[in-house]
């Protein structure tokens, strides 16, 4: 019988040391100060990339293992942030592809 001692996100870890696999999940509840996290389509993604003259590697990077994105994000997915700001309400959008 194995009792556990440490929660990682990806990793759990027996009182022996052993490492034991779990199955990720991002069944969280989103927070109210978290920004909006979205997958985009394989053409608005075409567009951007094309609006900005860039490829995929020259995005920003988020990790598939980061509790904030949505489910059903793979590897190599584009995601649209959307942050807006308290003081005037603008909104400020970001974008990250994913990876592992």
């Amino acid at each position: 019988m194995f009792y556990y001692c440490i929660v990682v996100i990806v990793k759990i870890y027996n009182c022996s040391g052993n490492y034991a696999k779990l199955n990720y999940s991002r069944k969280t509840k989103m927070h109210i100060l978290q920004p909006k996290h979205t997958i985009l389509k394989q053409k608005e993604a075409d567009e951007l990339l094309k609006k900005y003259n860039i490829s995929p590697a020259q995005l920003p990077k988020i990790k598939i293992t980061d509790p904030a994105l949505p489910e059903g994000a793979n590897i190599g997915d584009i995601i649209k942030i959307e942050r807006k700001n308290e003081e005037n309400g603008e909104k400020s959008v970001y974008f990250r592809v994913v990876v592992a």
